[in-house]
């Protein structure tokens, strides 16, 4: 799921629907209604007929009167009285419009429209006297609009002061409730086409015979209620809706269903189309989409069923827009001729840890095609592309003008990186063919090592050292002379260490952790320092990191196990089990003879395997996953052990949790230093804790720096903590002496 809403139908998707609860979607809906009303037109054919009052408005109930007695006459079926009475100027016409109302029985209605629409209460409608009307069936008039006042739907009956009152639309159908509260107006109906006749006309008798026999007769006076809109035309007079309204429930059904089937089917069809390879078979399946939700809410309208396109045609049009983008995108980003990506696309995206940037140059480039037909040009980038997309083992080479080329690769040891660069160059001493022409081709590279800058600065770097190597007729030039600087250092580090280690620049220090079971420290992790005598302090990530470049970390590794060895048999002597921890470097989890070597040196010393922790962390740079499982695994047989390190952060999550038979974890110290401070953190400790002894391991708390979060963790049910406020990394003389003060009775932690 969470891989769907980040492609770009789910992107589409979820601003769709951002769009439509902030109501903005409901112009889209409008649009589409009122185009869609334009073009389909048809006339009124319910029998009804609209008597216009207007001539005898002002002229009082007299007249009224007379024009009821004259329609009655003419035998309608039934007759609605939409007008307003003028009743209290004229007593003698009030009666008589009494006694002609009284003479219709139940064949009249009087019908009450709201001053405005959305307003269902008692101010917005005016109800005609009781003295006149009787017990004649009252029906109101009022309507739902949307943003710009054109009418959508209205409610089947109204609740006023407790009273409930049909509309007008339900007692012209006969139909008075649905499956839902509203029901939804045919605007299909052509509101011009409805038969009208004015009351002089009756008053004259120009009516033709049986022009209202049997006939629903509605009597209307215009101002009773505002114009509204009607879609596919402009505002009319409310009657209008009342006929449309009718018209749509002598539908089997009115029932809304929203926009949700129309959203679903099309992310279903999207979805299935985006598994076309053809892209003409896309384009086609595509339009069928678009059509189908341009044709679908108007063809179920016509059977009662109400859908909304509004959110299907957003995610469309979000969808269509950001294709077209990355369309645009992708036509910047590769060359007219060969269809590679160019520099430009290699320097817009991340580059990850650990990669090198590489820039090929072609020697006499120009001069090649200058040689070749236009139509080959594409065909001979190409060529060189894949000779080195199969030397470098990258999936995927940038082109750039000039003849260069470039990708990036994982960062080797420099020594081993320079004899790729010329092994991959050797690739190139076996001429091309392109159609009839043949070409010896000799390549230059220019690399970059620098991970701290961003994508673009270190192509151009590299793309520069490139184009110095080519000036200078070098195979390989290195990236900027800080990088130059540092290549005597990377190339002489074995030598370097061994000297370091020899005397005494190299040493380890001890990290205390404390038991919160038995309330003591029970153990210490083993950490590597470097002061070197010109440099001053190297921090362990820089060397550690050039040791791994360099092919050098087995030599450490295997020296700090050496120490901590000694250090744990020295600490065990004293008494109470005490456990060591060291840290193992994902460059040496998957060798072959890792298992062996360890496995050498605990027997040569004489140590209880128990004792020893090993840490693992970052394995994403590890090239055989499996192997490095299985190294572990037979590790942990042995009686290693096995914490993971930094648990949280990286690949050292719940897949490496379920990956890995490990006996503990070590909370990140980023958690750790914000759980005073942040219940997220405090709840992601918490749970943390929770997970690791359902599957009976411990947990190590690392980075603690005071007392407050020192006692939390206590009552969380952290099983072992370690930080400055515990102590700092030590050297093994003055930590076994701090040890020794602690085992005395008299002593705690403060």
């Amino acid at each position: 799921m969470r891989q769907f809403l980040r492609s770009t139908l789910g992107i589409a998707m979820l601003a769709s629907l951002a769009l439509w609860a902030a109501g903005l979607s409901d112009v889209v809906g409008h649009m589409y209604w009122n185009n869609v009303f334009k073009l389909a037109n048809r006339p009124v054919n319910q029998p009804v007929v609209v008597i216009s009052l207007d001539d005898i408005a002002q002229l009082g109930t007299e007249h009224e009167a007379r024009l009821l007695n004259l329609v009655r006459r003419e035998m309608p079926k039934r007759v609605f009285f939409d007008a307003r009475i003028p009743a209290g100027t004229d007593v003698s016409g009030d009666r008589d419009l009494r006694d002609a109302v009284h003479s219709f029985g139940r064949d009249v209605s009087f019908i009450v429209r709201a001053a405005k629409p959305d307003r269902f209460d008692r101010a917005m409608f005016s109800f005609p006297p009781k003295a006149i009307v009787g017990d004649s069936r009252i029906l109101v008039s009022a309507w739902n609009s949307n943003f710009l006042y054109r009418v959508e739907s209205a409610p089947y009956s109204v609740n006023i002061d407790g009273a409930r009152f049909s509309t007008v639309s339900t007692a012209l159908s006969d139909r008075s409730s649905g499956w839902q509260s509203v029901y939804y107006p045919d605007f299909t109906l052509d509101p011009t086409s409805i038969r009208r006749v004015s009351s002089a006309d009756i008053f004259a008798h120009r009516l033709e015979p049986g022009a209202l026999t049997g006939k629903s007769v509605i009597l209307s006076t215009s101002g009773q209620a505002p114009f509204m809109g009607y879609f596919g035309h402009e505002m009319v007079e409310p009657v209008a809706f009342d006929i449309a309204g009718a018209e749509a429930l002598r539908r089997p059904i009115s029932l809304n269903i929203t926009f949700i089937p129309l959203l679903a089917l099309v992310i279903v069809g999207m979805r299935l189309i985006a598994r076309l390879r053809a892209r003409r078979a896309r384009l086609l399946a595509y339009s069928a989409v678009l059509a189908m939700m341009l044709l679908l809410p108007f063809m179920a309208r016509s059977y009662g069923v109400v859908t909304y396109p509004d959110v299907p045609l957003l995610v469309l049009g979000i969808f269509g827009a950001i294709r077209l983008w990355q369309l645009r995108t992708r036509r910047i980003q590769h060359t007219s001729l060969s269809g590679l990506p160019n520099l430009v696309a290699l320097s817009s995206q991340p580059l990850g840890v650990g990669r090198d940037v590489v820039v090929v140059v072609v020697a006499r480039f120009e001069e090649m095609l200058a040689t070749l037909p236009r139509d080959l040009h594409g065909e001979f980038s190409r060529q060189i592309a894949r000779r080195l997309s199969v030397g470098s083992g990258s999936n995927e080479i940038f082109h750039g003008e000039g003849g260069h080329f470039a990708w990036t690769e994982e960062a080797r040891p420099l020594e081993m990186q320079l004899g790729h660069l010329e092994g991959l160059r050797a690739l190139f001493s076996a001429p091309l063919q392109i159609g009839p022409h043949t070409f010896d081709t000799n390549i230059h590279f220019g690399l970059d090592r620098n991970e701290g800058g961003d994508a673009s600065t270190r192509v151009n770097s590299a793309l520069a050292s490139a184009n110095e190597a080519l000036g200078n007729g070098r195979s390989i030039e290195l990236f900027e002379s800080q990088r130059l600087a540092e290549a005597p250092w990377e190339l002489s580090l074995h030598a370097r260490i061994e000297e370091g280690l020899r005397n005494g620049e190299i040493w380890m220090a001890y990290q205390p952790q404390w038991d919160f079971g038995e309330n003591r420290i029970s153990g210490a992790e083993a950490l590597i320092r470097w002061n070197h005598p010109t440099r001053g302090p190297i921090a362990p990530d820089a060397f550690i990191l050039q040791a791994e470049r360099a092919g050098r970390i087995d030599t450490l590794t295997y020296w700090v196990l050496e120490q901590a060895i000694a250090a744990a048999l020295e600490l065990n002597a004293l008494g109470p089990r005490f456990q060591m921890s060291i840290n193992l470097s994902a460059q040496m989890v998957d060798k072959a003879d890792l298992v062996t070597n360890f496995a050498e040196i605990v027997r040569r010393r004489g140590i209880d395997p128990t004792l020893l922790t090993v840490e693992v962390t970052e394995t994403s740079s590890v090239r055989n996953r499996p192997a490095a499982c299985h190294n572990l695994t037979q590790l942990r047989a042995m009686g290693f052990r096995l914490s993971i390190d930094d648990f949280g952060t990286g690949e050292a999550s719940l897949a490496y949790l379920s990956e890995l038979p490990s006996d503990e974890l070590k909370l990140d110290r980023r958690f750790i230093g914000r759980l005073l401070t942040s219940d997220r953190d405090r709840a992601i400790v918490t749970s943390t804790i929770g997970l690791a002894h359902a599957l009976n391991q411990s947990v190590v708390a690392e980075g603690i720096e005071d007392a407050a979060t020192f006692a939390v963790l206590r009552d969380l049910g952290c099983d072992h903590a370690q930080g400055y406020y515990l102590g700092k990394p030590q050297p093994f003389t003055i930590f076994i002496e701090d040890y020794r003060r602690t085992r005395d009775p008299a002593r705690g932690v403060v």
